[in-house]
């Protein structure tokens, strides 16, 4: 356990911030889950609905530094990728 001040002040500081990326970290994880069960369903309306909102969430969770700019551009390209490969299949 610190015993310096300001040693103490930066394990609060991570704590909250590791807080704050877990909560948006799960809020994009349930937004892609909310995009493949409508997916599943072939829905398209709503997974394309759904989608939009993944980009919203990867976006905002990249901006604040949760995850990587990149890793967020991958996984919006990997859903983009799926739902139009879905809708081919089905057409």
């Amino acid at each position: 356990m610190a015993n310096i001040k300001s040693a103490k002040k930066r394990i609060r500081q991570t704590e909250a911030r590791t807080l704050r990326n877990k909560i948006r970290k799960t809020m994009v994880k349930t937004s892609v889950r909310r995009f493949e069960s409508a997916l599943n369903q072939k829905d398209f309306e709503s997974a394309e609905l759904a989608l939009r909102f993944c980009y919203a969430r990867l976006d905002r969770a990249a901006q604040k530094g949760s995850i990587h700019r990149n890793a967020a551009a991958r996984k919006k390209s990997r859903l983009t990728e799926r739902l139009n490969k879905s809708k081919s299949e089905s057409a």
